[in-house]
């Protein structure tokens, strides 16, 4: 799939109201529409990649876990796994773009409240694909919930109820 090629911020702004209407994505959205919507920048961007979203619902993401990842060198240097913190950051990540593309969140940041029932239950390592998909459950004010899961080649490998103020 193409990038959208959303030059600014105010075209990825009117590309979710055109979302917002009930039209989908037919492109993902790359790394450089991420940016314009998260502050986060490497090395600490986990998300590659959107490749469905339905903003302030629901959105799905790729992470492609690379062997050149700087906590390799330290987690495991002999037997790398992607640390499962991490894991849930790319979870908050790819939540945080869905909720951010919302036009009244327009150049807000989204900040953890909390993690519930985080669950580990397979190894992330170099070479895996990681599949994250959020479903916000509650917004109300500036603080919403949603559920996370992370998967790699269709089998669970994190999921997590997370907690997020809007700032």
């Amino acid at each position: 799939m193409k990038s959208n090629g959303l030059a600014n911020t105010d075209q990825l702004w009117s590309f979710s109201k055109y979302i917002a209407k009930g039209n989908t994505i037919m492109n993902k959205l790359t790394k450089k529409d991420i940016e314009k919507l998260i502050p986060h920048r490497s090395p600490f961007l986990l998300i590659d990649e959107i490749i469905e979203i339905d903003p302030g619902k629901s959105i799905k993401g790729i992470k492609y876990v690379s062997k050149d990842e700087y906590y390799f060198k330290g987690h495991f240097p002999s037997n790398p796994i992607m640390p499962g913190v991490l894991i849930v950051e790319t979870i908050a990540q790819t939540g945080a773009v869905s909720v951010l593309m919302l036009p009244e969140n327009k150049g807000k940041i989204v900040l953890f409240a909390g993690i519930d029932k985080a669950r580990f239950k397979k190894i992330v390592k170099p070479g895996d694909k990681l599949v994250i998909e959020v479903e916000m459950e509650k917004f109300r004010r500036n603080i919403g919930k949603a559920k996370g899961r992370a998967t790699v080649d269709g089998e669970l490998a994190c999921s997590a109820d997370i907690m997020f103020a809007i700032g």
